[in-house]
């Protein structure tokens, strides 16, 4: 609504000063002209809004001007109150500090809106880690998390998979992902000269606060990091195929990227299985996720897979015989 968008404007120039046509609109995913339509309405209305021409141009509010036009509505309310995980938050040290919040947003709430914002605690749980998954340990987490907040240099010894298994390192970190559970640290490794990398927290034996201080580039967005380095490990991790036929009820059965991919290329022979060309990280991994499946999938290729589950076949059939 425009009536939403002029706030909208209001409280962007208002938190990030300067901002050109291009950029409001782009953050408010509109047209530049619906912009310019816009701030001539808050002209109208006698909001003291400036426009500066030339490269470094954009509209300004006048210095000292503050909106008082913050109003929630009630989903907004409702999303506000959703958003703070109070797991998460008790992990990073932050329950109390979170708790405090709410309740000083509540108290500020106009008293109609507040049952909105009580629905959500009441119908909303948030639990992020996996039913089978057991609870890491991240006694670090928090000094991470410190680093993470006031850019700081740490210096720890690491656990990784590949020989030498323990490592030290300088590192610069720059954002926290929690993901499925598990907590990860974004950091750029002092020395080595490449992009930041991405750590578990739980794999950090010993960790020290250094004095010294960073930047983070301006370049760098945590999101955008996260969801290309998503993709880089799943390319990395699923790099073999297998061509399979499976029974229709097994489909739903399917996760991640098999389920994914089944969609993507399945046909449905004469019979009614469909066939389709699932990614796999290894002929033995394989192996063991297919065989979840029992008799509802059939592995056409590769023939080492095929060989594999029928020696298992022929070995279970023999001790249940």
């Amino acid at each position: 609504m425009k009536a939403d968008r002029l706030v909208s404007i209001l409280l962007l120039l208002q938190t990030r000063g300067r901002m050109t046509a291009a950029q409001l609109a782009d953050e408010l995913e509109v047209s530049v002209r619906t912009v310019y339509r816009d701030v001539e309405a808050l002209h109208t209305a006698g909001i003291p809004l400036y426009g500066d021409a030339g490269h470094a141009g954009g509209y300004r509010l006048l210095d000292g001007y503050r909106t008082r036009l913050t109003g929630l509505t009630a989903p907004e309310a409702e999303a506000l109150f959703l958003a703070g995980a109070p797991g998460p938050a008790a992990e990073l040290g932050l329950g109390p500090v979170l708790a405090a919040a709410q309740l000083k947003v509540r108290a500020a709430l106009p008293a109609e809106l507040r049952p909105h914002a009580d629905r959500v605690g009441a119908r909303f749980h948030l639990d992020a880690p996996g039913w089978y998954a057991r609870a890491d340990d991240v006694p670090h987490l928090t000094a991470v998390a410190d680093a993470v907040w006031n850019s700081r240099v740490l210096h720890v010894r690491y656990r990784r998979w590949r020989a030498p298994t323990e490592v030290e390192r300088i590192l610069r970190p720059y954002g926290l992902v929690l993901k499925a559970g598990r907590w990860y640290v974004i950091a750029e490794a002092t020395g080595s000269g490449g992009p930041p990398r991405t750590y578990r927290v739980d794999q950090i034996l010993q960790l020290e606060l250094t004095e010294g201080q960073f930047t983070i580039p301006a370049d760098f967005g945590l999101a955008a990091y996260w969801e290309s380095y998503q993709e880089a490990f799943h390319a990395w991790l699923h790099q073999g195929e297998a061509v399979v036929r499976l029974a229709p009820h097994a489909l739903p059965r399917l996760t991640g990227p098999a389920a994914r991919a089944a969609d993507a290329t399945g046909r449905a022979d004469p019979d009614g299985w469909i066939r389709a060309v699932l990614p796999i990280e290894s002929v033995s991994h394989a192996h063991d996720e297919f065989l979840r499946l029992g008799a509802d999938i059939e592995v056409l290729e590769p023939p080492e897979l095929r060989a594999e589950l029928a020696s298992t076949a022929e070995k279970l059939y023999r001790r249940y015989a």
